[in-house]
């Protein structure tokens, strides 16, 4: 193919543009590109904060940032926008906002005396959260090449767990405990991180503290749901006890209506607790991919992170799906239980049926003959009557004639 001198220098930007676009098209680009890392370097102090949220008090949340925002001259997030980076004062902010959270992660350099920050001293203004908090934790990245041993001064032995990231080239350490400020603490020790890793180092680390806490919150809904399971249990075993027992179809409904009732009350339950599990699903398979994506290895004499968290967690995540198969047991069960007792029921209507048919055939044989005598014809029909009248109307005597009275014959009047 010939061009001509220059075309290739041509801009070539309309070579799309007379085509139709899907209309999904510049979201999925978007999104692709969406919650982008920010390059950051050694020392930064970093606070994380995640609060509960829904679309509403996200939105209201994105509106009170975006307020602001233009209060400070600072970029604000687009409307429909579901996270945004700008820079307030030395301290950077990322928010971003989820189907049941909106977080606030801060970073910035360290202070010299060590004192942290207000919420609203980093806003320059107000701040009104936008829902109950779940996750606030303090992460300092520091350089230092001390023993390790030393580096977790402040941390709790007990429930410590440190591990070597990234080849070696960093170190993360944390014992998931409230510290001061009502704050977990996570340490990470640049020991020769590329300055491309450090960002998304911190955010891995960061979203590892908040979905680890997400996906335990199905515990306690695992556990208020245990009574409610063991009541439905018992009462199932009561009816199924007594369907052998009963062949009445007054006390068989009775029984049905009791494993409706027991059914009902366990879908009502079920339907509050399948986001909740499901969620807990869907966050812990994000915790593993975290694990798997700062790529640790162990520090002798130390347990890692996700040793520590597999430990801790394994256990939360199987009581919920438990209890979860637990009511899709219990759910089958009961609709067995009262598929039989329908049948039962069935069984006993259609032998009713059959009884008062028989009934009715019965009485329609004896009512035949004097409907067959009443269709017969005018001869019959009025001997019928004059029988009917012979003996219900009353006898009258009928009086002999006398001797005076009696007819002369021919013969006599003859002599």
């Amino acid at each position: 193919m010939t061009h001509q001198p220059g075309e290739r220098d041509r801009p070539q930007a309309d070579l799309a543009a007379g085509f139709a676009e899907q209309p999904l098209r510049h979201f999925v680009l978007s999104e692709i590109r969406a919650r982008p890392f920010q390059a950051m370097s050694t020392p930064r102090r970093v606070l994380h904060y995640a609060f509960a949220t829904n679309a509403a008090t996200a939105e209201l949340a994105r509106d009170q940032l975006s307020e602001r925002c233009n209060a400070l001259g600072v970029d604000a997030p687009d409307s429909d926008s579901s996270h945004h980076i700008v820079t307030i004062g030395d301290a950077r902010l990322r928010w971003e906002t989820h189907s049941e959270f909106t977080t606030y992660t801060w970073d910035m350099p360290p202070d010299e005396g060590g004192r942290m920050p207000t919420f609203g001293e980093l806003l320059s203004g107000e701040f009104v959260q936008p829902g109950p908090l779940l996750v606030a934790s303090r992460l300092d990245l520091v350089e230092d090449h001390r023993e390790t041993q030393q580096l977790l001064e402040g941390l709790d032995p007990g429930t410590t767990a440190v591990s070597s990231l990234r080849e070696g080239r960093a170190i993360g350490a944390t014992d998931f405990r409230l510290h001061e400020h009502g704050m977990t603490r996570i340490l990470l020790v640049d020991r020769g991180l590329y300055k491309h890793e450090i960002g998304p180092m911190v955010v891995r680390l960061m979203e590892l503290e908040t979905y680890r806490t997400m996906a335990l919150l199905g515990l306690p809904e695992a556990r208020a749901l245990q009574p409610s399971l063991s009541r439905a249990e018992a009462g199932l075993q009561e009816v199924t006890t007594k369907i052998g027992s009963t062949s009445d179809i007054t006390e068989n409904r009775a029984l049905l209506d009791s494993l409706t009732t027991l059914a009902g009350e366990l879908e009502a339950a079920s339907a509050r607790s399948a986001f909740r599990f499901g969620a807990t699903r869907a966050y812990n398979e994000i915790v593993q991919m975290r694990l798997a994506s700062i790529r640790e290895t162990p520090l002798e004499g130390y347990t890692r992170w996700s040793a520590f968290l597999q430990r801790r967690m394994a256990p939360a995540i199987r009581t919920g799906e438990r209890t979860e198969t637990r009511q899709s047991e219990i759910s089958d069960r009961l609709a067995r239980a009262a598929n039989l007792l329908r049948t039962r029921i069935e069984v006993d209507l259609e032998q009713q049926n059959r009884e008062l048919l028989a009934s009715m055939n019965r009485r329609a044989r004896l009512q035949l003959p004097c409907s067959n005598g009443l269709r017969g014809s005018r001869s019959q029909r009025s001997a019928i009557m004059l029988s009917v009248s012979f003996i219900t109307l009353p006898k009258v005597p009928i009086p002999m004639a006398s001797a005076s009275s009696r007819p002369v014959s021919r013969r006599s009047r003859c002599r």
